[in-house]
Order: C-alpha cells, then structure tokens, then sequence
C-alpha cells in the first residue's frame, strides 16, 4: 500500500524497513564498518565521485567510506522523510551540525551570504547567526517583518514553530506567502524540532526545509544525539557534500537508536501532550505563576488544528518572583530533571537565560523569570504535585526577599 494512504502510527513504524526482508532481518541491522570492499578502481572512483557529489552510491561501486554513506544512517533517513512527507532527508551528527551544514549550503555555494532569521529561535542557532562565524550576515526580525527583511543577497529565511523558548506560533504558510512575494526563490527553513512530524509537516505547508535536532523527541530517550533535515532531492544533493567534506555524518548507531524511537515517536508524543495540557491548565491557576507560554493556551490565531494538529508538550512559565523564584523552583523539583534538552520520556526544567539562550543578545534573552518545561511520560498528578512542592519553595524564597505574589 503507498505510503500515502497509511495512518502516520503504520509509516512511524514501518519506514524505512522496505529492504529487510530481502536482508532477511527483522530489526533494523547496525553496520558499523568505517570502510567498504571496492569491486575495483573504476567502480570505486565512480562512486566516490557520485557520493561526494551528493548522490547515492551506485547499486555496482560500493559505499566507500563511512564519511560518505551508511546504510544504517540512509534507513532512518528514509524513514524520517516519509514521516516528514518529504522526497528525501539528510542525518548528522548533531542539531548545530544540521544547521551549520544548510546556512554553508545557502551561502558559501550561492555566493549570497544573507540570512533572514525570525526569533524566538533556539539559543545555539541565534548564537551561531548572530557571532558572524560562518561569514553570515544575519537580520532578526519578528516575524511580520519577514518580507521587509529580505534582500537581493538573502540565501535563506530561518525561522522556527513553536518558537524556544517561549513556544510563540508562526503562521507558517502566511510567512512563506510572504517570502514568495518578496523575493520567490528564497527557501525556507522551519525548525520542526518542538512539534514534531507528529503534529506538524512544514513542507507541507510551503517549506523547503524542516529541521530536526533529533536529540529530542525523535530519539525520545535522551541517550543520543543527532540532527536531520527533511526536504526536497536538490537540496539533499546540497547538504550530502557539506556534510561529508566536514565529516558530520551521524554515527550508524545513533541512526539506529533514531529509527527504532520513530517507531513509538507518535504515541509519546500524544501521551506527553496529554500530560501537558493537563500540567499547563493547572500552573495557569497558580498564584506564584505571572504567565503560562502554551499553544493550546495562547494560540489566538487559531493554528492548532488548522497547521499544528496538537499543542505539544512543552510549556514554558514566567514566574512572579523573577529570577529568585525561577532557581528556587529548578532546585527544588524532585520528579523533573534539572537539566537542558526536551522531547524524552523524562520530565526536564531549564533556566534559558542562564543556559540555552545565554550567548543570545540581550535584548532578545528570555526574561530571567522563565522556565522551560518538557513534559515526559511520568504520572500527570505526580508531576503536578511535584511542581507544587517547588513553587511553594518558590514563594518562600520571594517571601524571604519581600516579593510580591
């Protein structure tokens, strides 16, 4: 049956797996050769020069050498496009590798070195724009500005839904329609990371690209680390000779780890959702709590179910008590992890301003009194209770400091 006719749940579980009957396997195998047998020179050379090339290795050459192709790698790669409802994906090593590979791909081989970058936008990705490393000039801009931002150089428009940390919304098809009338041939990016192809398919929406740290829910289990891009051939022809040139291809056994998490990708993140909607109505009713940043709260343009199919489960809070109340809730939790990262089993609570968002520039820094939550899988109740605890040691600290509640 075509893939398009399948139920995300099947492809999630399904993708990617087409050719382990004929391997005769049933688990997805790990090949962990760091170099292949050449049939000859010619064959060889041939597909060396197709690899680096940014193709596929020809079925009679050959894969080479790890740097350039794996299978292991190339299964989840087709797995993830399917999810993605994309022609094709390119995995790496990381999120910031993922990254790093397009804005080299966009400009150092276009000869435009401009970037248009909407924020919120992940603090390592802000960062990397906005330290001019890769020879990038990049405009920040909300994102109604978007078609004003661009430029006759602008190689690419970044911009990312649910925005981190604060999970604003982006009305993606509207931003795209933007860029289309300012200057058509501009791609654009969205980083998928926080939804998840679970509850949103940027290419679908007009995007030429949807970037993963696949860290996150893809992996779901916080034991590997990775980044993927979901897009169309000709810029997976792009991103393949980046990534073999600086060596950022993902190892096969974080591919592995990667593809069997897809397989219960979307019943996580339905299951974590569900806790989120449930911990995000109860801290909107606490006193110690000035704001809760959450979709399926602020989402007064109506785009969950008319482009995100669910709020997700990551929720943000602005607390009354600033920064004082912020570290005395980190500290004090006993069920959450205080730790950076998202997306996996275990419930994790984070200072953005102190850590993912320290290097971004002040003026666009989450508020000192913000906390980033992502929802696991533990018990709604335990978590809420566990919450509890720490925003009670949240207002005695303020108290301590004469704060008003």
């Amino acid at each position: 049956m075509p893939d398009h006719l399948l139920h995300p749940d099947t492809v999630a579980v399904h993708s990617g797996r087409e050719d382990l009957a004929a391997l005769g396997a049933h688990a997805v195998p790990i090949d962990l050769s760091s170099t292949y047998p050449l049939p000859d020179i010619e064959h060889g050379g041939d597909a060396y020069e197709a690899m680096t090339g940014g193709g596929y290795p020809p079925a009679d050459g050959g894969m080479v050498y790890a740097r350039l192709w794996n299978p292991t790698v190339a299964r989840f790669e087709r797995a993830l496009a399917e999810l993605e409802h994309a022609p094709a994906a390119v995995a790496f090593s990381s999120g910031m590798a993922a990254m790093t590979a397009v804005l080299l791909a966009h400009t150092a081989t276009t000869g435009r070195a401009h970037v248009v970058a909407v924020r919120p936008l992940y603090g390592g990705t802000d960062h990397l724009l906005d330290s001019g490393l890769l020879g990038i000039e990049a405009t920040f801009c909300a994102e109604h500005e978007v078609a004003a931002s661009i430029r006759p150089d602008t190689a690419l428009v970044i911009l990312e839904s649910p925005g981190n940390p604060t999970l604003e919304l982006a009305d993606i098809a509207a931003d795209i329609a933007a860029v289309v009338a300012q200057a058509g041939e501009v791609p654009v990016l969205v980083d998928n990371t926080f939804a998840t192809p679970v509850l949103q398919n940027p290419l679908d929406l007009g995007a030429r690209m949807s970037l993963h740290s696949a860290t996150k829910y893809l992996g779901g289990h916080g034991d590997v680390v990775a980044g993927v891009v979901a897009c169309d051939e000709a810029t997976a022809e792009m991103l393949r000779p980046v990534r073999a040139i600086t060596g950022a291809i993902l190892h096969p056994l974080g591919a592995y780890l990667l593809h069997r998490g897809l397989a219960t990708l979307p019943t996580r993140v339905r299951a974590q959702q569900a806790n989120a909607e449930r911990i995000a109505a109860w801290l909107s009713t606490h006193p110690a709590v000035e704001k809760v940043h959450y979709p399926g709260i602020d989402d007064d343009r109506g785009l969950i179910g008319r482009q995100q199919r669910g709020a997700g489960a990551m929720v943000s809070i602005s607390l009354r008590g600033g920064f004082a109340a912020a570290s005395a809730v980190a500290s004090s939790v006993e069920v959450f992890t205080h730790a950076v990262s998202l997306g996996g089993v275990d419930s994790l609570i984070q200072h953005p301003a102190a850590l993912t968002h320290r290097p971004v520039a002040p003026e666009a820094r989450p508020s000192a009194g913000v906390l980033r939550l992502s929802i696991g899988l533990e018990d709604a109740d335990d978590l809420i209770a566990d919450l509890d605890a720490a925003l009670a040691a949240a207002t005695r600290v303020a108290e301590a400091e004469h704060a008003t509640f």
